[in-house]
């Protein structure tokens, strides 16, 4: 049955074909579309490997045409029926100008680059993420190396001359959850350049040949646009020990083009900075490892780091912890991440709105912003029996405050809560930073 999906394709590309010969664009790309949909339905039934990577073939060639059509249309070009410029070959111009690969026809860039580059284009972070340097608590050489690195060369271009040189690839890798994307965050926040924050998603095309192209297309808009950074996140995803046995040649073709464009970054001292993050170091190819100049271990968070986390995460929201509180509490958490003390933290916001939900007695509270009812104990001077429930029915729900945060909260909801990192994962780490990297 599936047979004449096939058919049926090859029909509409005949016609399709027919009407984009002769100009015809705005009723050739219908058509082409609707081929495009078929072929796409026979490939889920195809079971032949070498029909489908024909027709897999196939189908990229009418995807390019259809996409190269549909910009000529929307540039205002030749539609129903109308001559092309140029006595009519206009279908042959556009194809001649995507064969060029710099679109040095004096038309600007062709039709598949602009393709790709819009695709790239929602990986730019144009509004910057509000985590400044003094938000990261601890990695002191881990912000200093990257502020030589973002920060000086923009700020004081006068520092390098000669044989000094900023550092242009920054390898960031530890255990999960320690704070590798955040720091990311913070350089964005902090530099004065264009953010490119791409995940192995963003650079993988299901169509043969176009992965790389990404690749070059990112570092290409990157230089266009310096100074830039390229954030990487996961990069272990793309970027795994070649000859694995389940490498594809996608990946390895990413990859090398990855490798070549790293290496061009480095050797022309362009405004490019790569930054990267893995937490699988391990994994990363030998001759990937290598283009990093700087591999910096974001480890653990230490006892200070923990103290501030806790104060950072906690923010305004009221709560009448003390200062040796939140010692108490570092020293109690020996061992877990940031990310760890984030989910902690948010753990023990709810507490205040879980005792006002319990509550069975109120009070009233006058404050500078005017009368509200905070949940007490039954033998607290003027309490009121009642329920959240039964407040919110009088109508008085909007006067309900829940209780400020307490160091008994924290302790009911560490008496539940584990590290997520294990040991085994922290001597991988320890091992891989004596071997190749340096301490954060």
């Amino acid at each position: 049955m599936y047979s004449n999906f096939k058919e049926q394709a090859i029909e509409y590309v005949k016609q399709a074909v027919v009407e984009d010969n002769a100009g015809n664009y705005a009723k050739a790309f219908p058509l082409y579309m609707n081929a495009l949909e078929y072929f796409k339905t026979h490939l889920k039934y195809e079971k032949n490997p070498k029909i489908k990577e024909a027709i897999t073939q196939k189908f990229t060639e009418y995807l390019r045409r259809a996409e190269e059509i549909r910009a000529v249309i929307d540039d205002g070009g030749p539609g129903g029926g109308g001559a092309a410029p140029n006595g009519g070959d206009a279908g042959l111009a556009t194809k001649a100008k995507s064969s060029k690969k710099g679109g040095d026809d004096g038309d600007g860039e062709d039709p598949e680059q602009a393709k790709l580059r819009s695709g790239l284009n929602s990986a730019i972070i144009r509004e910057k993420p509000d985590v400044k340097w003094s938000d990261v608590a601890g990695l002191e050489s881990a912000k200093q190396a990257l502020q030589e690195a973002v920060i000086l060369p923009v700020k004081f271009p006068q520092f390098f001359t000669g044989k000094r040189r900023p550092w242009r690839a920054f390898l960031l890798y530890g255990p999960p959850g320690t704070g590798k994307s955040y720091l990311a965050k913070a350089v964005a926040t902090e530099a004065d350049s264009t953010f490119y924050s791409i995940s192995s998603s963003d650079l993988v095309s299901k169509w043969m040949g176009e992965s790389e192209k990404l690749v070059a297309n990112l570092f290409q808009m990157a230089r266009d646009s310096a100074p830039s950074i390229i954030f990487i996140d996961e990069i272990d995803s793309l970027c795994g020990q070649r000859g694995e046995g389940n490498e594809s040649e996608a990946s390895r073709r990413i990859k090398t083009e990855l490798l070549v464009q790293m290496q061009g970054v480095g050797n022309n001292d362009q405004k490019v900075l790569v930054l990267a993050a893995t937490n699988t170091p391990y994994s990363l190819d030998h001759a990937v490892r290598r283009r990093f100049d700087k591999r910096i271990y974001i480890p653990l968070p230490d006892l200070k780091a923990r103290q501030h986390m806790f104060k950072v995460h906690l923010g305004d929201t009221p709560s009448n912890l003390s200062e040796r509180d939140f010692e108490d509490l570092a020293k109690r958490t020996e061992g877990f991440s940031g990310s760890d003390i984030a989910v902690c933290v948010k753990d023990v916001l709810f507490e205040p709105v879980r005792k006002t939900q319990d509550a069975m007695h109120f009070k009233r509270l006058k404050t500078s912003e005017g009368e509200f009812l905070v949940p007490c104990a039954p033998l607290t001077p003027g309490a009121i029996q009642t329920t959240m429930q039964e407040l919110a029915t009088k109508g008085l729900a909007a006067q309900i405050l829940p209780p400020p945060i307490s160091k008994a909260d924290f302790d009911k909801v560490l008496a539940r809560q584990r590290p997520t990192v294990s040991k085994d994962d922290l001597e991988i780490h320890e091992k891989f930073t004596k071997e190749f990297g340096e301490e954060g």
